[in-house]
């Protein structure tokens, strides 16, 4: 094994311009994969559950604004999923149904109305940090369209009932008389009284009276302009039901060393055991030389260290830019090596069933491309059975959990950092006993 090690490194050593393609090639996808997630669906698949009584109105003066217009508003900014109770709308976000879901709660007019408690919206979403950034871009820029439209209708609202108070006039409340007298009349209506009346207690009490008039007139109308500034009269309060909240750009290096640990070693592996085979030299090597374990196990724990050492030193040098937490590195190497551990075993079977090189790398380069991408899909985004399928996919292959491995590793994330490693032991394994058999059929 060690002569067959020398072998091989010598054969890299030669090829420098395959390291070089290997190292530069899967940085520059990394990227491109960073790019691509930090866009999202321009309208978002969300449970809507509206527990407001029908016809349920917020009462502003004389005037009332139907808080059925609020959920309307938020429907027209994203794609809405009705759910009847908050334990459905739950269900939905679980399975992946719906991005996330909006709880719009029964007590919304009385806090509104109250103008002493401010209304709030649950908004309940779930996943990795990609799907949590989703979810507060497009529900947050979806809120707060709702917000604004609803606010216009209640200063709307709110300035019609102020231009009464200061005009007069029937004011429409129930109890209220008829034909009231306007703020504005009050002034001059005090000072025609203030010229008629002798001097004495009783004209300084109408002139105090009459200098509050007109400042309260005047205060009124400016207070029209104050409503224009009030912008949010229901407030979103956020409950995340797996996983922790996680900046975006740490899991974006999470996914591009991911990336970077799956080209590097399955590119390796796969190309390396297929070289064996096509250089008519993998036949004498399994009479005597190696045994067919040992010749699986070199070529996948080579690939496991060269693409080991890349994706920590891409870490490692991403983490001069990006703020990661260095007392955790011990978990880095961990992850990392499980994650190169299996992906080197998917290469050994790529390269095993492969007759020659060339188709070995094109096919380790079609399967480990659409695999990242498939892992990357957020639940909601797509169709509820697609997505099913686009899991089962994504878990019987290596990356989406060397994926979640390093993201539990670096940004304390779900699942746990020990059921990641246990299912890449598991794939591991499995993808070695088919290169096995493969690797029988080849000869």
């Amino acid at each position: 094994m060690r002569w067959l090690l020398r072998k091989d490194l010598l054969i890299l050593g030669r090829s420098r311009l395959l390291v070089a393609l290997l190292i530069v090639y899967p940085v520059v996808i990394a990227l491109l994969i960073g790019f691509a997630i930090s866009r999202s669906p321009s309208r978002p698949r969300v449970a809507i559950v509206d527990e407001t009584p029908p016809g349920a109105t917020i009462q502003v003066g004389s005037e009332r604004v139907s808080v059925g217009q609020y959920a309307q508003h938020l429907f027209s900014q994203v794609q809405p999923v009705r759910a009847t109770t908050r334990a459905q709308a739950v269900s939905k976000v679980k399975s992946a149904e719906v991005l996330a879901a909006v709880v719009i709660p029964p007590d919304i007019a009385a806090r509104v109305s109250s103008a002493t408690r401010q209304a709030e919206l649950e908004v309940i979403y779930n996943g990795d940090a990609l799907e949590q950034a989703i979810v507060q871009s497009q529900i947050n820029a979806a809120l707060a369209q709702a917000n604004l439209a609803f606010s216009e209708q209640i200063q709307r609202a709110a300035a019609r009932a102020i231009d009464l108070l200061l005009r007069g006039g029937n004011l429409g409340a129930l109890g209220a008389p008829g034909n009231l007298i306007g703020l504005e009349e009050i002034p001059p209506l005090l000072h025609r009284i203030i010229a008629r009346t002798p001097a004495g207690a009783d004209r300084a009490s109408l002139e105090r009276v009459a200098t509050f008039a007109g400042f309260a007139a005047q205060n009124l109308n400016i207070s029209k302009n104050v409503l224009a500034t009030v912008g949010q009269p229901i407030r979103v309060r956020s409950t995340l039901l797996r996983g922790r909240r996680t900046p975006l750009n740490t899991f974006a290096v999470v996914v591009a060393v991911s990336v970077s640990l799956m080209f590097v070693c399955v590119l390796l592996a796969a190309g390396g055991l297929a070289l064996e085979r096509e250089e008519h030299a993998l036949g004498r090597l399994v009479r005597g030389l190696v045994s067919r374990e040992t010749l699986l196990a070199e070529k996948g724990l080579l690939a496991a260290g060269c693409s080991f050492a890349v994706a920590f030193a891409m870490l490692a040098g991403v983490g001069a830019f990006v703020t990661l937490d260095w007392s955790r590195v011990g978990l880095w190497l961990v992850a990392l090596a499980f994650g190169a551990l299996a992906f080197g075993a998917l290469g050994v079977a790529i390269g095993a069933l492969a007759r020659e090189v060339r188709a070995a790398s094109l096919l380790a380069f079609l399967l480990s491309l659409p695999l990242a991408f498939l892992a990357l899909v957020p639940a909601g985004a797509v169709a509820h059975g697609f997505y099913d399928a686009i899991a089962t996919v994504s878990f019987i292959f290596p990356f989406k959990a060397s994926l979640q491995a390093l993201d539990a590793a670096v940004n304390r994330a779900s699942p746990s950092l020990g059921l990641s490693l246990l299912h890449l032991a598991g794939l591991a394994i499995a993808f070695g006993v088919l290169a096995r058999v493969g690797l029988r059929r080849a000869e």
